[in-house]
């Protein structure tokens, strides 16, 4: 929270001690406007959302009873964005028109200005409207520039970053999350900027396949949730990307317990979103290791809380041997589907279903897109997805010439990712082309 009280509170402080000694002055009537939005801040990082809303709530109307209305409407700003997270969009909704209504009528040109503005470029941006999402953020990047405010600055460059790579600019779309991280980890931005960026940045690292790069970041998450031992949000989401990254790894009984850990912290009440994505990884490992049962209750899971449960869904089905239900929820989920990048998560098991259905020119059509999405980010981990689906419909066309090429490809590429499991893949399909065209060769 941007004002000069909580830039102190940056240190690596033991947040559990700073509550508590708060929470005593406030049950003596001891804190004023800024002391108890110091108090709302120590709670939220201690995972005491209700304290940190109540807090928050009373700062807000201490501020405005004091004249302060920018800390009137910073109060707003937080809490609209905290109840946000927990998926209550129409009280947050609520909180940011407070904040606005107060600003237009004091007229006033201020931080809070330009934080407000965060919320309503999101809103664009999961909308789909990016351009319209960076023109917004821009505005505010702006805003925070004439005031110098770093957190505003840096959630600027944060939703900059993001609204690029939906337009294709993926280079400046990641130029603008590394410089917003360079500010995270030089400790220029408050904890809770910190978190939040933290989180976004690998997210979107992940959804564009830049894994070396979320791999750097989720390292450094790890970091700075282990050196502040009472801080509760964002562990969990860190939990989550260390998970995705072991499995790539081959460790999946670890993945498997950090995916487990990461669902606990986040469906403790209220609880969060993000626990879909954990139920939802959880489901992929089970499946995966042929436990289909369980796969498929954390698959349930994860629908609970918004995470929809596809493809990996659709894979559970195919593998119990329901084809054409497998296919009715692939084609639905492909079709539904409209972004670029989401779209890539979907086409390779859209791709193997059709294959094992015998639709080979939908897979066909399908693997062409998948191929066309990887040279545009020029990820390794999509170019040797799109090899290995490359690959097999080849194989399935009777071209073993060309799979050979596409699967070597592949293979190479999750060597160099150091991707044990989609490595093993690759050599058994290369095993299938060369069996094919009738050689017998020892793979290298």
């Amino acid at each position: 929270m941007t004002n000069s009280a909580t830039h102190k509170l940056n240190n690596r402080e033991h947040w559990k001690d700073i509550y508590l000694r708060f929470s005593t002055r406030d049950k003596q009537n001891q804190l004023d406007a800024e002391k108890l939005e110091t108090l709302a801040i120590a709670a939220y990082l201690t995972g005491k959302d209700e304290d940190s809303l109540d807090a928050l709530t009373r700062a807000h109307h201490a501020f405005l009873s004091d004249g302060n209305v920018q800390g009137g409407v910073r109060c707003t700003f937080w809490l609209g964005m905290q109840l946000m997270n927990r998926g209550e969009r129409a009280r947050a909704g609520g909180w940011f028109a407070r904040g606005q209504r107060l600003i237009d009528e004091g007229q006033i040109d201020c931080v809070e200005k330009g934080l407000l503005l965060i919320p309503t470029a999101l809103q664009y941006l999961g909308q789909g409207n990016a351009e319209k999402a960076f023109a917004i953020f821009r505005e505010a990047g702006s805003i925070g520039d004439r005031y110098n405010d770093s957190d505003l600055k840096t959630l600027s460059r944060l939703g900059r970053g993001q609204a690029l790579i939906p337009q294709g600019k993926i280079t400046e779309g990641v130029a603008m999350l590394d410089e917003a991280m360079v500010a995270v980890d030089s400790n220029e931005v408050t904890p809770i900027v910190s978190g939040i960026v933290y989180c976004a940045v690998i997210e979107t690292c992940q959804k564009i396949y830049d894994i070396r790069r979320a791999q750097e970041w989720t390292s450094a998450l790890t970091r700075w949730c282990e050196s502040q031992p009472d801080l509760v949000p964002f562990r969990g989401q860190c939990l989550v990307r260390r998970a995705q990254i072991m499995q790539m790894h081959g460790e999946w009984s670890e993945a498997l317990g950090e995916s487990q850990r990461a669902s606990r912290i986040l469906s403790q009440p209220p609880g969060e979103p993000a626990a879909g994505e954990a139920y939802y990884h959880q489901g992929e490992l089970y499946r995966l290791r042929g436990e289909f049962t369980k796969a498929e209750e954390m698959y349930r899971e994860a629908s609970k809380w918004g995470r929809k449960p596809q493809p990996g869904f659709a894979l559970l089905r195919f593998a119990q041997g329901h084809a054409g239900t497998a296919t009715t929820a692939i084609e639905t989920a492909l079709h539904e589907t409209k972004d670029n990048i989401a779209r890539s998560a979907i086409i390779p098991a859209y791709v193997e279903i059709m294959i094992e259905t015998h639709n080979i020119e939908k897979a066909r059509t399908a693997v062409n897109e998948l191929s066309a999405i990887a040279s545009q980010f020029n990820a390794p981990y999509l170019q040797a997805v799109a090899s290995y689906c490359m690959g097999k419909v080849y194989l399935a066309e009777g071209d073993a010439h060309s799979a050979l090429t596409a699967l070597r490809t592949s293979w190479t590429g999750w060597i160099e990712l150091d991707a044990p499991y989609e490595a093993a893949r690759a050599r058994t399909m290369l095993a299938c082309a060369y069996r094919a065209i009738g050689e017998m060769k020892i793979l290298h």
